[in-house]
């Protein structure tokens, strides 16, 4: 064994010593989130995720803007329970496009209609660009400034370098876009709902317009810019923010050059597509998680139960929308006592504590979720 292979073991030992520590309770038991002063209910919520590390994995299911929940009623029909965590994005898109914009206002009054966990991301749009836009650059644009009109489009230094720079028409274009999202967050902040916030997700990779890049003014740092134009400009305190990863398949794609900081997370996620569950992958995410919850953000076929026992600290998983596919394997998922989903008495009485926190009473088994609101 050479030294850089005890230096990992002896980090992966630290960070499994931390795991222990949380699923035993010895410490964090109260974790506090990175935003200051976090709402009760975010705090709640964060304590909830802690204690299942090592313990039950959630179930997840991730819905298209436009089409309201119609993933999460698929896979309710196909295994018989509803997923315990609730995905939404803000949208992107044009007007009748599955990714639209305009939904933004029904995904608002979904949120207060599930009693479900919330998780919300965005594919965020271009500085250079006004909502709506694609998802790829249409055919023909190259790297012309028409490429920008989506969400893969692609900025060149000099552009990205005014975005990351206070004061410049760019960064004050940026700051109008998120600035939108903030009022929607802030109506869930008003009605007391806490939100598994997971902003520029997979980072590491270069197909989004703020992905991939590297050093001290790389995307990194622009996550760390919208945390602080939503917690100390928003006042925004209802956020448990995700880091959010894909597969470190390059070398310019591995997790400790794009992590903000633990001061910035307060859980690391992974996406993985396909079968690629490596357990270097999680080994990796755990040292950089430094000891906070994990969890796999967007899921194709979600992890086996025989990966889960190789994995054990991954605390939901989240299937993308339109992935539901019914199958033998993930049947026995949902079925495992491992796994908690809404209806399981487990899970209800495991969770009542959580929506105390939030002035509501626990789940009722026998009641669909839209019925049981969250206010």
């Amino acid at each position: 064994m050479n030294f850089k292979q005890m230096a990992v073991g002896l980090l992966l030992s630290l960070v499994c010593g931390a795991c222990s520590t949380v699923k035993s309770g010895k410490s964090n038991s109260d974790p506090a989130p990175v935003t200051p002063n976090a709402s009760p209910e975010a705090r709640a919520l964060l304590k909830f995720i802690y204690s299942l590390s090592g313990q039950h994995t959630l179930t997840g299911q991730h819905n298209f803007p436009n089409t309201k929940d119609a993933s999460t009623l698929a896979a309710t029909s196909a295994y018989g329970k509803v997923p315990a965590i609730f995905g939404q994005d803000f949208g992107f898109a044009a007007p009748g496009d599955k990714d639209a914009v305009a939904a933004r206002p029904d995904i608002i009054a979904e949120m207060h209609a599930q009693g479900s966990i919330i998780t919300l991301c965005w594919h965020a749009v271009p500085p250079m660009a006004d909502e709506p836009v694609t998802f790829r650059p249409r055919r023909g644009d190259g790297a012309t400034n028409n490429s920008l009109a989506s969400v893969q489009g692609r900025l060149t230094d000099q552009q990205w370098n005014e975005v990351m720079t206070p004061g410049t028409e760019l960064y004050k274009h940026w700051c109008a876009q998120v600035d939108v999202i903030a009022g929607f967050l802030k109506q869930l902040q008003a009605a007391h709902i806490p939100v598994l916030w997971r902003p520029y997700h997979e980072m590491n990779g270069d197909w989004f317009w703020w992905g991939g890049r590297l050093g001290e003014n790389g995307t990194k740092v622009l996550y760390r810019q919208l945390f602080d134009r939503f917690v100390n400009y928003h006042k925004l305190d209802n956020l448990i923010w995700i880091w959010s990863v894909d597969r470190p398949a390059r070398a310019d794609r591995q997790f400790v050059d794009y992590n903000p900081g633990t001061n910035y997370f307060d859980i690391a996620a992974l996406d993985v597509y396909g079968s690629d569950f490596k357990q270097s992958y999680y080994d990796d995410l755990l040292v950089q998680a430094a000891g906070k919850p994990v969890t796999l953000a967007e899921v194709g076929p979600p992890p086996t139960l025989a990966i889960l026992a190789q994995q054990p600290g991954w605390t939901w998983w989240m299937s993308w929308a339109g992935n539901v596919r019914r199958s033998d394997a993930v049947q026995a998922l949902f079925d495992d006592p491992r796994s908690y989903s809404l209806s399981d008495p487990e899970f209800i009485k495991a969770f009542a504590p959580t929506r105390a926190a939030y002035g509501l009473s626990p789940l009722n088994p026998t009641v669909p979720p839209p019925a049981q609101t969250l206010r």
